[in-house]
């Protein structure tokens, strides 16, 4: 396994890492916006670019996403997050969970993780 660090996105707020190489997989731990305050649409393009940013320091991009979970402090933004999510995507769909959180980190209203595959 190889722990995975860029200047390009946040670093982390506690003991771990931005994302872990681990065969032909990377895992990336789930990212926040720097901005808590901000609008779900703005903070959902934050946490996305953030990821973008992890997959580019390791040659990949967001077509190498097969999996992401959401957490979302409320699920009214569902579909705010899906246009926004969409609009990053495009075509491509990967596998994917939503789920509702009571709080975040920061107090964020949006945390995304995801799996990619090299």
């Amino acid at each position: 396994m190889k722990m995975v660090q860029t200047d390009k996105a946040p670093k982390p707020i506690g003991p771990y890492s931005q994302a872990i190489r681990a065969g032909e997989f990377l895992f990336l731990s789930g990212q926040i916006a720097a901005d808590p305050s901000a609008n779900i649409e703005t903070q959902t393009d934050s946490v996305l670019k953030n990821i973008e940013a992890i997959l580019v320091s390791q040659n990949l991009t967001k077509k190498s996403v097969v999996k992401t979970t959401i957490f979302l402090t409320d699920l009214t933004h569902f579909s705010k997050v899906n246009e926004v999510y969409t609009d990053f995507f495009g075509d491509h769909k990967p596998a994917r969970s939503t789920v509702e959180v009571s709080k975040l980190p920061k107090g964020a209203a949006i945390e995304i993780e995801a799996i990619a595959a090299f």
